[in-house]
């Protein structure tokens, strides 16, 4: 039987030369190999500034923090995401407010509802890309100049995503990216920063070492005093995790050219498949293809994921709706076409490794059981 797994790593020989490379160096801890990592990936981007954290949730909760947010402010937060964009809101002991998607196309954060949801004790927005389809960037930063509220982007999904032009990551105040293992790119955890700003960038480095005004890497190039200056965290990776981070980031364009080829032939063959809907037909884009979701229209997923695990096939949802978790319930809100997608979606293989053959091989079985 052919086992077709929901994802699989992009990792290979250099991989393996990246960590042993630091092993041998002595250094392990943040230092030499982190500066190359957030070089890279900033320029990747084309952005000013990138700082390397320890995983995508410390970066929003930073970013937060950075950009002002305090205890009772409210942020706008989509409610199909995972659940650390809402977390990351509750760590600054502000209320995370969901809005509804755009549609059942477009599975990003609606600017319309973001609108109806500002109120006088709004603070910032956080849009998330879902899959690494970017939200409406231009109408929801046009919304934030309005109110004078400040946008970070969730960007967990969205290596090298582009919308309108852009690189998704660039069009806010911050946004925050994933390397959790199942992503893109992947260094087991980790996370970055980019920002344009270059106070906020100094600030995200300071508070992400303890307020330190020099890393412990500083003081080993001579640096022989340091001090702290505001109340900060251990939101530090290593340059194990960055040395892996350097290697995957010069795969990812091509990663996500070949995830384009899947994903397209995805969509070719589920479009002659009346009980299956796929979203983001006609994306004004560039994905990172990191999520292949689609809507069942009326199959029930539990068992469609079961039949396909026995036929080798790994599947998943993304995600459970946010607001209807238990450690929500406080926080009510009607989202009708999210607890829809909620409901319905289930996400099929989708990584670098996988080959057109073995889209086929999955479409034709998922077609067969639905």
């Amino acid at each position: 039987m052919k086992k077709i797994p929901l994802f699989d790593l992009n990792f290979g020989e250099e991989e393996l030369a990246a960590v042993k490379e630091v092993l041998e160096s002595k250094w392990i801890s943040m230092g030499p190999k982190t500066l190359e990592f957030e070089k890279i990936y900033a320029d990747l981007h084309h952005s000013k500034h990138a700082v390397a954290v320890t995983n995508c949730t410390a970066g929003l909760h930073l970013a937060l923090r950075v950009c002002g947010v305090e205890a009772g402010d409210e942020v706008i937060v989509p409610s199909l995401t995972f659940v650390a964009t809402a977390n990351s809101v509750r760590m600054m002991g502000a209320t995370p407010v969901f809005a509804d998607v755009v549609s059942l196309d477009d599975w990003t954060i609606c600017p319309k509802d973001i609108e109806s949801k500002i109120t006088s004790k709004t603070k910032a927005i956080i849009p998330m890309h879902f899959g690494g389809y970017g939200a409406d960037m231009l109408k929801i930063c046009a919304i934030a100049k309005v109110h004078n509220l400040i946008v970070i982007e969730d960007a967990c999904h969205a290596p090298l995503g582009k919308r309108d032009g852009q690189y998704l990551g660039t069009f806010g105040d911050m946004a925050s990216y994933s390397f959790y293992s199942n992503k893109n790119m992947a260094t087991g955890e980790g996370g970055m920063l980019l920002t344009q700003n270059e106070e906020f960038d100094k600030a995200a480095r300071l508070l992400r070492a303890h307020g330190m005004t020099a890393t412990a890497f500083d003081r080993e190039m001579g640096k022989e005093f340091y001090d702290v200056v505001d109340w900060g965290y251990n939101y530090r990776i290593d340059d194990i995790r960055s040395a892996i981070g350097v290697a995957q980031a010069k795969k990812l364009q091509e990663d996500v050219r070949k995830r384009k080829v899947l994903s397209d032939r995805y969509r070719e063959n589920l479009s002659k498949v009346e009980s299956v809907t796929v979203p983001f037909q006609n994306y004004p884009g560039e994905s990172s293809n990191y999520v292949m979701g689609v809507l069942l229209e009326s199959a029930d997923r539990k068992t469609v994921r079961r039949e396909l695990n026995e036929l080798g096939i790994g599947s998943s949802m993304h995600y459970p709706p946010v607001h209807q978790f238990r450690c929500y319930k406080d926080f009510s809100a009607e989202l009708p076409l999210t607890e829809d997608i909620g409901s319905r979606e289930i996400s099929l293989p989708l990584y670098y490794n996988m080959e057109v053959e073995d889209v086929d091989y999955v479409c034709e079985n998922f077609s067969k059981l639905i």
